[in-house]
């Protein structure tokens, strides 16, 4: 027992040194130097991955295992596109923004990927969508190349960009719930932070 007691003690916490916690959202400029970046780079997909994953505003799991027939038909790309969500089981509808549109057509047309292919299909096996895992790999490369603590940034990261942008311009709390797929407005309200960084907001803009 005392041996039991004595290796638990000694083991790390899983989150030693880490950051934990809700993920950071990206900036504007931030956005934009990721896209010049990969742009220039000609990554097309992880343009299109980047640009969709900031449209869609969709868990990692949804993202992943969509495929071309969820966002393109009769060869062009959708403005608009729905999707049944894993976690809740309930539909939901997202922009596809013309920049967007043009990096999936473009990295549709270079991967020659067939009308039900994964629209992200994996390198290692064609058959399979690219892993929760490599995604969050690619974030975490996408996060560094504009000199950001990945650290303080992940997948979720990416899903809670527009939203915290569409808050943060309308205020409109029901548009971001329906856009994010919530059930309750109060999972909105805890996942974007929004009461925290209000009162804050409140606070600095207050001479004492």
């Amino acid at each position: 027992m005392y041996q039991l007691l004595k290796h638990t003690e000694d083991r790390a916490p899983w989150n030693k040194g880490k950051l934990v916690g809700q993920k950071l959202p990206l900036k504007l400029q931030e956005i934009w130097g990721i896209r010049t970046r990969l742009q220039i780079e000609n990554q097309y997909r992880d343009l299109a991955l980047f640009n969709l994953a900031i449209d869609s505003k969709l868990r990692a799991c949804d993202l992943l295992k969509m495929r071309v027939s969820d966002v393109s038909n009769g060869g062009q790309v959708s403005s608009r596109a729905m999707i049944l969500q894993k976690k809740t089981q309930r539909p939901v509808q997202f922009e596809i923004m013309p920049r967007t549109r043009s990096a999936i057509s473009q990295w549709i047309q270079v991967a020659n990927l067939g009308r039900r292919a994964y629209l992200f299909p994996s390198r290692p096996r064609r058959r399979s969508h690219l892993s929760t895992r490599q995604y969050a790999r690619l974030v975490e490369s996408w996060i560094s190349s504009i000199g950001l603590d990945p650290s303080a940034y992940g997948t979720h990261s990416l899903r809670r960009t527009k939203a915290s942008l569409i808050y943060r311009r309308t205020k409109n709390l029901r548009a971001v719930q329906l856009l994010l797929g919530h059930a309750k407005l109060d999972s909105t309200i805890r996942y974007l932070g929004i009461e925290i960084d209000d009162a804050l907001e409140l606070a600095e803009q207050t001479e004492a």
